[in-house]
């Protein structure tokens, strides 16, 4: 039998335009304006017998040039090879950028050919995502975000809550971390109230607190039962977030600003998270997200990975213990498929690979693409 080998990969660099501009406490302090869009990296790769894999990788609010350029330096070292070595083509990626190192903006690139080598292998073998690589389950715990941001008045906040209840899903998320910490405590308290205490409720400060303030919002947080409170310190601070883990009850959730398998290695060493949340187009791709999750389940710990729940709810399907999955509704304009929730659970797709396609409008909001190799 001939080997099959890369012939081709189209990269596309896609902005997907937010309905309404997007407020986290960085905004508010001054650090960062209003998200108005995402920078979407997608990799079609196909072999010369024909098979066909989808791959993306993303950027909020500055990026998203750089990682289409970079994707497009590299991806000549994929023609001609097997797409069967997806941990052999990630480490040639890493070599032929090897002068802008293995993290940020360089491995998030690579992100988009690993997640796309897996899909096509998922679907060569006919299998979804999640049980090609070993499913624990078929369904996640979930939790909605897109409802609690900054910007959203706190009346809406209850009914958006408890409308994403109604859809079917499981948890709420609100941000948190207002230059005046009684209106974080005023709007946390409105949505327990009005959900009750059984519904799960998780709060994110987006790396807003200094030690001191995180020490006594943390506090003040115990009372509500949270599932957990997420990035109270600055991301790199990992003495501080375990010191938080070690003092509290409640749970402490960081790691989506990591961009390397070495920085969660530094994290889970420093015990400075219950709840670990890795990105896997963050730290690029599938392949250094299971040696994360590897290294995660031996440390005891949880996992909440963080957005693109259309990459994890399979990832989160294949972890030890029951994780969660952050539902955020941005991307799915940019497919033709759709999760489904029920009873506070995502449903894993059973279709082959991500069980994803490009849509139309997708293409209407490409601004660049690059061809490398030949189609079969």
């Amino acid at each position: 039998m001939t080997q099959d080998s890369i012939a081709h990969i189209r990269l596309s660099s896609c902005y997907l335009p937010l309905a309404n501009p997007i407020s986290d406490a960085k905004v508010l302090t001054g650090r960062q304006k209003p998200m108005t869009e995402i920078a979407m990296l997608f990799a079609e790769i196909e072999t010369k017998d024909g098979h066909k894999g989808l791959g993306f990788s993303y950027s909020k609010r500055a990026g998203g040039p750089g990682q289409f350029a970079h994707a497009r330096e590299v991806a000549p070292a994929l023609i001609g090879e097997d797409p069967s070595d997806i941990a052999k083509l990630w480490t040639k990626l890493c070599w032929a950028g090897a002068s802008v190192g293995r993290s940020g903006l360089a491995v998030q690139a690579y992100g988009a050919f690993d997640v796309a080598l897996y899909d096509l292998k998922a679907r060569r073998a006919g299998l979804s995502l999640s049980k090609l690589l070993g499913s624990q389950r078929d369904s996640v715990r979930c939790y909605n975000t897109s409802g609690g941001f900054l910007h959203t008045p706190i009346d809406q906040l209850s009914v958006n809550a408890a409308a994403s209840i109604e859809r079917g899903i499981g948890g709420i998320k609100l941000k948190v971390g207002q230059p005046d910490g009684k209106i974080d405590i005023q709007r946390v308290e409105a949505v327990r109230k009005h959900l009750g205490d059984h519904v799960p409720l998780m709060v994110d400060a987006n790396q807003q607190w200094d030690r001191p303030t995180a020490q006594r919002m943390c506090r003040i947080f115990e009372q509500y039962n949270l599932v957990w409170i997420e990035e109270p310190l600055d991301a790199y601070d990992h003495e501080g977030h375990a010191a938080l883990a070690a003092t509290f009850d409640t749970p402490i959730a960081t790691g989506e600003m990591l961009t390397s398998l070495a920085e969660h290695y530094d994290l889970i060493r420093h015990r400075a998270a219950d709840y670990l949340m890795p990105d896997a187009p963050r730290v690029g791709g599938i392949t250094p997200f299971l040696k994360i999750a590897a290294l995660a389940e031996h440390a005891g710990l949880s996992l909440g990975p963080h957005f693109a729940m259309e990459l994890h709810v399979h990832l989160g399907a294949c972890y030890a213990t029951e994780p969660w999955v952050e539902h955020f509704d941005w991307l799915e304009p940019l497919f033709n498929e759709r999760l489904e929730t029920k009873d506070g659970r995502m449903l894993v797709p059973t279709r082959p690979g991500l069980g994803l396609s490009l849509s139309e409008q997708a293409r209407a909001w490409t601004r660049e693409t690059a061809e490398i190799g030949q189609r079969a």
